[in-house]
């Protein structure tokens, strides 16, 4: 990342550092050299574009093992707030701990409201201009910027700025989570023609529950966020990637969450635009777990890990016969045999009535797989394209860090006790709808990247 300057630079002009150490850690940072690192990562910054200054301070805090270090951090956090009133806060953590980096994202994301990222105290101390823009990545999104950019000619009908990208995805409790342990709904969606930011919302629901039962709630909110970043007007299309719906619940999309979709538009659209048929709209389900592989047939069309080149396309012969669906290989696999997405279009108001085909190459359905990977390379912490459409891609990071926030649920300790739950459907608990809100100072954010 060399002489790469950020697409949309945002501006750090108000930091501070939290170093979270432990006794007997053998990260090896000393108080000069964590000073020395941090002076090459604001010049890194700068030299990606990105108006940042020094810090203007930071704390060290004692982590204790075997103890509830929440409150400590909490107010290690405020103390910052108080003196600085950061715009965000670099964590400094002494190790690779699970249950150290979803404290800090649950003081910072719900109870304090301050934007956050974290690093490890050992990579901190070898840190070179590389590893500091990666972590620059994540910072100029958090801050509001965008990190690339496609051109306006690759955007096809995008470029326009009537159309919103909405992701959705649902995660579910895993074998060695607790019974109170809910199932969690993440919804992201863009709010620009660049498709750079995608700020989120979260919804907890009964355990095992595939269907979105407050999608409409979450599909308005997300309406009025594009709002207010273009000027009052609405979107005339929404595409939604559904991700985590496997082939025998595509009905239940259309007949239940379809619905939901559409109630939301007529309670946030004016009755001249619902006439008109706004917004239109189309489902495109996103499958990542199966089995199809794909393979080169010859040497010449095979990239150097012997995987078909990114970008490959199969929409034939072993799709569906009947049906809208295709499978594509976006990425360069960095080891072993590369995973293509599947990518099935369950309903569809926008391509097929609004782009005919009017020649070979240049169909409906073509314009949706040329989009659909192009936006591989717009998922702004990385470099080259990834395997998954970042509306995907995003809505999945939401559900992993909801996972974070009620950490004690899904993955508890022997010494940790499920708390706030009320009884819920199907034998199951939802917990608090508070575990997982946001607070109101980042909520419109990338908090989640």
């Amino acid at each position: 990342m060399q002489s790469i300057k950020f697409s949309k630079p945002a501006a750090l002009k108000n930091w501070v550092w939290l170093f979270i150490d432990a006794p007997s850690s053998r990260h090896g940072l000393s108080p000069e050299g964590l000073a020395g690192s941090l002076d090459e990562f604001v010049q890194t910054l700068r030299d990606m574009g990105v108006a940042a200054e020094k810090p203007k301070g930071g704390t060290r805090i004692e982590y204790t093992f075997y103890a509830d270090n929440a409150p400590a951090i909490e107010k290690a956090v405020r103390f910052l707030q108080e003196k600085h009133k950061p715009e965000l806060i670099l964590g400094i953590l002494f190790a690779k701990d699970a249950q150290v980096y979803n404290t800090v994202k649950k003081v910072c994301d719900i109870r304090c409201g301050v934007r956050n990222v974290n690093v490890q105290a050992e990579k901190v101390r070898g840190a070179n201009m590389q590893y500091w823009a990666n972590v620059g990545l994540k910072i100029n999104l958090k801050m509001g910027g965008a990190n690339q950019t496609l051109r306006t000619s690759d955007l096809g009908f995008f470029a326009d700025g009537k159309t919103m990208l909405v992701g959705l995805d649902v995660t579910h409790p895993s074998p060695g989570s607790t019974s109170s342990a809910p199932s969690v709904v993440g919804i992201i969606a863009s709010v620009d023609a660049q498709l750079a930011q995608w700020p989120a919302d979260i919804r907890i629901q009964p355990a095992r529950q595939e269907m979105v039962s407050e999608l409409d709630t979450l599909l308005q909110s997300r309406i009025k966020i594009w709002a207010k970043h273009n000027n009052g007007k609405l979107p005339e299309h929404i595409v939604v990637y559904r991700d985590g719906v496997s082939e025998g619940q595509y009905d239940m999309v259309i007949e239940k969450e379809l619905p939901l979709l559409k109630k939301a538009c007529q309670n946030t659209y004016p009755a001249s635009d619902t006439k008109k048929g706004l917004p239109r709209m189309a489902i495109v389900v996103v499958g990542k777990r199966h089995n199809t592989r794909f393979y080169p047939a010859s040497d010449g069309e095979a990239e150097r890990s012997a995987n078909p080149q990114p970008g490959t396309v199969v929409d034939r012969g072993i799709s569906e016969a009947r049906y809208w669906d295709f499978y594509l290989q976006a990425h360069s696999a960095l080891q072993g045999t590369a995973r293509p997405a599947h990518y099935f279009t369950v309903w569809d108001e926008i391509f097929y009535p609004l782009l005919p085909g009017v020649g070979p190459g240049i169909g409906a359905a073509d314009r949706l797989q040329d989009l659909t990977h192009k936006m591989c390379y717009l998922f702004g912490r990385a470099t080259k394209a990834v395997s998954v459409c970042p509306p995907a891609y995003h809505a999945d990071l939401v559900c992993t860090r909801a996972r974070c926030y009620m950490s004690d649920l899904f993955d508890p300790t022997p010494s940790a006790t499920p708390t706030g739950s009320v009884a819920g459907e199907r034998g199951g608990h939802v917990s608090e709808e508070s575990q997982t809100t946001v607070h109101p100072s980042i909520k419109d954010t990338m908090f989640y990247i």
